[in-house]
């Protein structure tokens, strides 16, 4: 995999997450109590042996960019790296990234220059776990220009993906965005040509696009030159060079999942929780996930009650319940709390006992989870600030609501806490 160049789409502003994008880009979102969604490809690409990736964005870069730098130091002795690059004016591009196409487009010149055979485009924003080392073995022995990355997906889910066709050799020769309808039931494709069983086929009538692609070097930098009106590579890109392009599908079985929303990426979360054994995992000694290292103490707990829950390290708990909830580093969560289908983002930082025991004599509110709260069905952004007694849980059963002034949104009924903010003493949201 020495001859493979990773590059990571970024994403844009990451409007579907908002508010846990307003301060920070979207691969930098936290996920499972210690680790960022930009993770999950740098780590994939790295237990593939592809060591040399750079990353892709243009909006609140500042936070991605000091995660990378603090988790993927490699050594002087290998020519790894993991670089992020942010949109910037040239003399040939003067605005923002106008699309996935358009992002690598504007950084055409600088890889171009890698010696390389082949490029591997990668999402930031999608929970799972890839040996890229297989899908370019498929690449390779196909003699492909492009490949890209699918999942088999039913007839209830189809109509939200962007679907293909392949023919008997797996090559793709139609694409079509989200259709409804005659227009479905015309993408259906014998499956079982990709490698699934005749069971699984019919189960699964149709092919999804991961937005996971691997180009020849040639391929991708003749296309982007020559095509300089196309902007995306799913919608314009791809499709269009599936006309006289060898462009084949791989097949991925394994677990997958787009967060790019709010419902979505608490879903992915809590599942993390399940048991015996969640559909994603953070427990696998082959292909770990890697993330910055903290050098933090353990969690504390006192009289705690704990079920179906994760929690980082560093977190103080005391005298509370807490249940299928998922627990950021550095939280802390004083008695009489109940914490139930949640996900807490922890802390960036301690607060001085000194510090917070003054701070609730005059009375300011630490940071953390106050006495007496209850927090039902949320995301509590870092260093939020609950005071004592406060109930979060969307009392009037709100799907939609934008409270930016008071530190809080309802996303598809979920309250989402902003990072940074203070709920008083007994409030009831």
């Amino acid at each position: 995999m020495k001859r493979v160049l990773g590059i990571i789409l970024g994403g844009g502003a990451g409007t579907r997450l908002y508010p846990l994008t307003k301060l920070r880009a979207k691969p930098a979102v936290p996920l499972g109590s210690k680790y960022r969604l930009i993770d999950i490809p740098v780590s994939n690409c790295i237990n593939s042996e592809i060591l040399k990736i750079y990353v892709l964005t243009q909006f609140n870069s500042a936070s991605l960019n000091r995660h990378l730098n603090r988790s993927y130091n490699f050594s002087g002795f290998r020519e790894g790296f993991v670089e992020v690059l942010s949109a910037q004016q040239t003399k040939e591009n003067d605005g923002w990234f106008q699309g996935t196409a358009d992002a690598v487009r504007q950084y055409i010149k600088l890889i171009e220059e890698w010696d390389v055979d082949e490029f591997i485009i990668l999402s930031g924003d999608h929970l799972y776990r890839m040996d890229y080392g297989k899908f370019i073995e498929r690449h390779r022995e196909t003699d492909a220009d492009i490949t890209l990355s699918v999942v088999p997906i039913d007839e209830k889910r189809a109509s939200s993906f962007g679907l293909m066709k392949i023919d008997n050799q797996g090559r793709v020769i139609d694409f079509h965005e989200k259709p409804q309808g005659d227009e479905l039931k015309a993408m259906q494709v014998d499956t079982t040509v990709l490698g699934l069983s005749q069971q699984e086929a019919t189960q699964s009538p149709y092919i999804a696009s991961m937005g996971i692609y691997v180009f020849k070097k040639d391929v991708l930098i003749n296309l982007l030159k020559n095509n300089s009106e196309q902007t995306d590579f799913g919608k314009e890109i791809i499709p269009g060079a599936a006309k006289n392009h060898n462009v084949q599908a791989y097949l991925f079985k394994g677990y997958w999942e787009d967060i790019g929303t709010i419902e979505s990426f608490y879903d992915a979360n809590l599942a993390l929780t399940k048991q015996p054994k969640p559909a994603f995992s953070f427990f696998d000694e082959k292909s770990p996930i890697y993330t910055r290292s903290r050098y933090l103490p353990p969690t504390k707990l006192l009289n705690c009650q704990v079920t179906e829950s994760m929690i980082g390290e560093g977190c103080i708990i005391k005298e509370c319940r807490i249940h299928h909830s998922v627990l950021g580093v550095r939280s802390r969560i004083e008695a009489d709390c109940t914490i139930e289908d949640t996900l807490i983002m922890g802390a960036d930082f301690y607060e001085p006992f000194a510090e917070r025991k003054s701070g609730l004599q005059s009375g300011d509110i630490p940071v953390g989870i106050g006495a007496g709260s209850t927090i039902r069905r949320a995301i509590v952004d870092k260093n939020a600030r609950i005071g004592r007694n406060v109930q979060i849980i969307n009392k009037d059963r709100v799907e939609e609501a934008q409270r930016e002034d008071e530190g809080f949104y309802i996303r598809n009924g979920i309250v989402v806490v902003f990072k940074n903010t203070a709920i008083v003493d007994n409030t009831i949201i």
